[in-house]
């Protein structure tokens, strides 16, 4: 696995001064009054989704602005602050204003960010808070996030969703016979198995410790709501008692 560059390295790495030059002026133009940008809704015909980032911040920012197109300024302005952190330019003043964000307006931005940016906001957490309650939930948030993108791409890669449940694997599962997975893991047994919902019990005990756990749970029901596994698990559960997703 390729290391990750020392202090010394960033320090004369000629591509991280370019993809922070122009920064100063970028971040000039960004408004602070969150009040009023919560009210300004950014009006186009549709989001166009930005896929990497360009070297120049300013072309950057642009890109963005089509991505938020239908969503408020306020959302837009956190990414753009998330931008700036992760290019280096004043971290510490930048992460402050994350932060102050956040605990002002996080029922606003739980509501309004998509997964994706609220994924970004726990990496965010991850790298700069001093917090180690909330790094600790950042990291189980950003490992549940990538196991779920990694086994939906992996579905879309082999067709998977074209195949049928074996009505047979299903039966032999509601008669109790249990089935290996790898290292001792066995086969969720859908329609009863208590597994998640004692998971759930476990999230609701820490979600409200801080607002990593507040995007945690966030992101945990909107995996059941989306076509995941776990609203793919929810569809097939039949006992109430055993529910995760409420």
């Amino acid at each position: 696995m390729k290391r990750n560059k020392t202090s010394l390295e960033k320090i004369f790495s000629f591509s991280r001064y370019r993809r922070r030059y122009g920064a100063n002026h970028a971040s000039s133009k960004i408004s602070l009054d969150f009040k009023t940008q919560k009210t300004k809704f950014l009006d186009g015909a549709e989001a166009i989704y930005t896929h990497g980032s360009s070297n120049d911040i300013s072309a950057h920012f642009k890109n963005l602005e089509k991505e938020f197109i239908g969503n408020y300024e306020l959302c837009l302005t956190l990414a753009k602050i998330i931008v700036l952190i992760r290019r280096e330019y004043k971290v510490k003043k930048y992460f402050q204003i994350f932060e102050s964000l956040w605990h002002q307006e996080s029922e606003f931005l739980l509501k309004h960010l998509n997964s994706r940016w609220l994924i970004s906001s726990v990496d965010t957490f991850f790298d700069h808070s001093q917090d180690k309650n909330i790094i600790y939930l950042c990291l189980t948030c950003n490992v549940l996030a990538n196991s779920i993108k990694i086994y939906e791409s992996e579905r879309f890669l082999t067709d998977a969703h074209l195949n049928k449940d074996n009505l047979n694997k299903q039966n032999d599962l509601d008669s109790e016979v249990r089935f290996s997975l790898f290292d001792g893991m066995s086969v969720f047994k859908y329609g009863t198995d208590d597994t998640l919902r004692n998971m759930r019990w476990r999230i609701n005990k820490v979600y409200k410790d801080n607002i990593a756990g507040e995007i945690f749970l966030e992101l945990f029901k909107r995996f059941n709501h989306f076509d995941t596994a776990y609203k793919r698990a929810k569809d097939r559960h039949n006992r109430n008692r055993t529910a995760w997703w409420e």
